[in-house]
């Protein structure tokens, strides 16, 4: 009973770890979003050539995310992450320091590489501490996610308020959080493979147990982007509102997303994965159509905060999903972050030609079909036990641990 009771002490530690992992992950993004202005001015980048540029960390997130598994199984769990997770930090410095188009692009590919390879290895592990523990914890680790990058987009825009170098803010902010992810992983679980384990290939294509969930994913991060990139604009131009206002509209989306994260584990252990993403696609439908037939800023202000509220825990089930899908967590994580990740490179893209062709209205009228989607097709994250709506008990949730 004593070796159960300690299994579960570090299984418990180490989900708080991987919390602040992501946390410390979220916070880059947020310091990097903030300062892309001053970014643009000093690598002297047209809005066009930025927009260019901005697409090569998908690109490289794309490209690099396979190899995370192989790094995983060569080093160890634990190791894995902690290198990864710093290559991600440190290179918060590299756009700042980009004078022209050519580096800007160069930086930005090893920025989204470094940040697709940790994206996974965290995933990963928080799979793995979700499974020992035996309840849903992932929507809490991306609402962590959440919560780190307002921190950081909260440094940024001070920092920008003081009119500070962003080669400065990015140095600073990069040791900060190097250190502070160091500290975290140091508390991860440290999993190794088995002697007679196949590495996961270099590059391979996603299973399709895990094309059928990034399928889902991929409408959860098409309304999220056409959202947090089109709610303001969509209040200033469709409904005339004051620019204080749509800005507002575009935080209270986010926040709403945050603290649904935050919460939604309890929704999950109590109806399941495959009953929440429904309702979940039920309340985001509800909230593209209030937006579509708003008439007044506040009508569809309250449909993008449905809209936040419904997507908020679809992505982090389809990791927990993809995780328990087959032999190899991290190739199938790997697989459904590819898909989500395209998402969000080209739904702000589509949303704006589909928008310059017809208008804004008829963009989100396709988001709010996409939401459909999650309602009618929320059944692929099925995955056996974990589906059930009770927790075991403590004692009884922790396995033996791995060979």
């Amino acid at each position: 009973m004593s070796d159960v009771v300690h299994e579960h002490r570090e299984v418990k530690r180490a989900r708080y770890a991987v919390a602040a992992v992501f946390a410390v992950h979220g916070a880059v993004t947020g310091s990097f979003a903030t300062r892309v202005p001053w970014i643009q001015d000093h690598a002297s980048v047209s809005a066009g050539q930025l927009g260019l540029a901005l697409a090569f960390p998908a690109l490289g997130a794309s490209v690099a995310m396979p190899l995370a598994g192989r790094i995983s199984h060569r080093f160890g769990a634990r190791t894995a992450l902690r290198g990864l997770l710093s290559l991600w930090t440190l290179a918060l410095i590299l756009p700042s320091l980009s004078p022209n188009l050519l580096t800007l692009c160069l930086a930005l590919f090893v920025y989204g590489a470094t940040a697709g390879m940790a994206d996974v290895a965290m995933n990963a592990l928080g799979v793995e501490v979700e499974n020992r523990l035996g309840k849903s914890i992932m929507s809490g680790l991306h609402g962590m996610w959440s919560a780190g990058a307002l921190v950081g987009s909260a440094g940024g825009t001070l920092a920008a308020h003081l009119g500070s170098d962003a080669r400065l803010h990015h140095a600073l902010a990069a040791a900060v959080l190097t250190l502070l992810g160091l500290v975290a992983c140091h508390w991860v679980l440290d999993l190794q493979p088995t002697e007679d384990e196949e590495p996961p290939p270099r590059f391979a294509l996603p299973p399709k147990s895990a094309v059928l969930i990034g399928a889902v994913g991929f409408c959860a991060v098409f309304a999220e982007g056409a959202s947090l990139d089109w709610s303001a604009v969509y209040l200033e131009d469709e409904l005339g509102s004051s620019a204080g206002l749509a800005a507002a509209c575009t935080t209270g989306f986010t926040l709403t997303m945050a603290l649904a994260r935050l919460a939604g584990d309890r929704v999950v252990d109590r109806f399941g994965s495959v009953r929440t993403v429904r309702w979940s696609g039920v309340l985001a439908t509800l909230g593209g159509l209030l937006i579509v037939v708003a008439d007044h800023p506040a009508v569809a202000m309250a449909g993008f905060a449905l809209m936040g509220l419904g997507i908020a825990v679809v992505v982090p089930l389809c990791f927990a999903a993809a995780g328990r899908s087959g032999p190899n967590p991290s190739q199938a994580i790997a697989g459904v972050a590819t898909i989500t990740y395209t998402s969000g490179l080209i739904a702000p893209s589509a949303i704006g030609s589909l928008a310059q062709a017809t208008s804004l209205v008829v963009s989100f009228g396709l988001v709010t079909v996409l939401s459909c989607g999650l309602t009618a097709f929320a059944g692929v994250l099925r995955s056996g036990d974990r589906d059930r709506p009770k927790v075991s008990p403590p004692s009884a949730a922790v396995p033996d641990p791995r060979p």
